[in-house]
């Protein structure tokens, strides 16, 4: 199995701890993680694509690393986040002009297709967990209450006043806990749960609610014209069936999309013995 390493990429005045593996000079794969998880919410897919000679990198994101929190909601728009990425992609591909596959996960997910409209150039490939595109998302919450009303985390993560924190934590970060549906191991839970309930930590990953959309969960993404594949488990609870049918209408390049009918929202966790194969097949055909 592929060694993981720790590493640090830097983006201005803020330092993002990492994890990564495979050869240096393997293919560049980047990685984007969730709320609430971290980079290693992704370590069944970095072995797997480091086996394979890629060279991926999980990065823990703006307001999860703990040299890149900065206070306030003005912090983590959408161009902020995705500003990130791209220096990411800097780094991995030493510069500006070259490509990379970008694999994402919920929030991530709402990051790569903002980034992949803007800037299809700077992309191999794109993988989204989870996350339908975000038009399709909209569209569904308009035309059906069950997907609006499956949004009211949403709103409920923007509210101000700390209210979300302190539900969140509240009884040992009982509801916390319950966020992960028991559908990812109980270490990592307890290791997740013990990072975010460290002082600013929380208020700091709920900022991406705050400051990169509305209470209608708007996020500025258009059609797509990089080679797409699309992952999306039955048994979530908040993003639902139409919005995940629907988002190969936004989609203009290859596009493959696959419905895990017994898993939930937690891919990357639940299911990488599924992924990694159809992820690695995906990569292998856009290198």
């Amino acid at each position: 199995m592929s060694e993981l390493r720790e590493t640090t990429l830097q983006v201005g005045d803020h330092r993002h701890t990492a994890l990564a593996a495979g050869p240096d000079h393997g293919e560049p794969v980047l990685l984007l993680h969730g709320w609430p998880e971290f980079a290693d919410s992704w370590t069944a897919e970095l072995h797997a694509l480091g086996d394979a000679g890629y060279h991926a990198v999980a990065v823990d994101q703006r307001g999860y690393a703990r040299e890149a929190r900065p206070v306030g909601a003005e912090h983590y728009s959408i161009d902020a986040l995705v500003a990130d990425a791209l220096s990411f992609a800097d780094t991995l591909t030493d510069g500006p002009s070259r490509r990379l596959h970008l694999v994402s996960h919920d929030w991530g997910g709402m990051v790569a297709w903002v980034l992949a409209t803007r800037h299809p150039e700077r992309l191999k490939s794109l993988t989204v967990l989870s996350t339908p595109h975000p038009a399709a998302l909209q569209q569904a919450a308009r035309d059906e209450e069950q997907q609006n009303e499956d949004l009211d985390y949403v709103r409920f993560f923007r509210a101000p006043g700390g209210v979300a924190e302190a539900s969140m934590l509240a009884d040992g970060a009982t509801r916390l806990r319950a966020a992960y549906a028991g559908r990812i191991p109980q270490h990592q839970v307890e290791s997740n749960v013990a990072r975010l309930s460290e002082p600013g930590v929380l208020t700091a990953t709920l900022s991406w609610y705050r400051g990169a959309t509305d209470d209608e969960f708007t996020v500025p993404a258009g059609h797509i014209t990089v080679p797409t594949l699309y992952l999306w488990g039955a048994q979530d609870t908040k993003l639902g069936r139409t919005a995940a049918m629907t988002t190969a209408q936004w989609v203009t390049a290859p596009y493959r999309f696959e419905i895990f009918e017994d898993a939930g929202h937690w891919l990357p966790e639940e299911a990488p013995e599924r992924i990694n194969p159809l992820l690695i097949e995906h990569l292998s055909a856009h290198n």
